[in-house]
């Protein structure tokens, strides 16, 4: 059972094509396309994403991504109308960027909170944060054809949500999906994998495999 995602378009099209992306990176996840009015116009319907809110919850809760602030109205109006609205909540990020972070997040088995941080913009990490030292470390090459690209990219970070530890790729938090894409690492590219934590030598081995593995392209 995991978190699911309804996805709030003016457009039915728009809607559909997020869910489509997205399902490709977590194809165990539910998620909804609530787009478009319910004559097939450019609007939202009231009626749609509250139906879309109650096909999505399996009972871990519901992430919902809207694309223009009409669209957060529709929502938080059905969300006021739901049977559980403290199940429900809506991410404040980018459609399709946040749309496929929070995908890949419920993928992992995160919670309601952690698939909203997945799909939220990360902050920049703490002064403090930056100068921790690293229990364990890998630097190694990506040899596959397309580097850290959007497949590539999501298999990382459900690697690395897996172990009890803290993991950073060249820097940046190994469990958020938007900062990994936002390294836009290509073949040949050296990365340095950094972890801390009861399983930072587990995360660090597993992260190597797949990475000499090719991600399984």
């Amino acid at each position: 059972m995991s978190v699911g995602l309804v996805i709030v378009s003016h457009s039915a099209r728009i809607a559909e094509g997020v869910v489509e992306l997205a399902a490709q990176m977590a194809p165990t996840v539910t998620m909804i396309a609530a787009g478009g009015t319910d004559d097939g116009g450019i609007g939202t319907s009231f009626d749609r994403v509250q139906a879309a809110l109650g096909e999505a919850d399996s009972g871990a809760g519901v992430v919902v991504l809207c694309d223009l602030g009409s669209a957060v109205l529709t929502a938080e109006t059905a969300i006021d109308f739901a049977e559980a609205p403290e199940r429900i909540r809506i991410a404040d990020a980018p459609i399709v960027e946040g749309a496929v972070a929070a995908a890949v997040a419920a993928e992992a088995g995160g919670s309601m909170a952690e698939v909203v941080a997945a799909a939220q913009p990360p902050a920049a990490p703490s002064a403090a944060a930056r100068e921790d030292r690293a229990a364990a470390t890998l630097e190694i090459v990506l040899e596959n054809e397309h580097g850290l690209h959007a497949r590539p990219a999501s298999e990382l970070v459900r690697t690395a949500s897996r172990f009890d530890a803290a993991v950073t790729v060249n820097g940046v938090d190994a469990r958020s999906l938007l900062r990994v894409l936002a390294l836009g690492l290509d073949r040949g590219s050296t990365i340095l994998v950094e972890a801390t934590g009861a399983q930072a030598d587990d995360a660090i081995d597993a992260i190597g495999a797949l990475v000499r593995e090719g991600f399984g392209e």
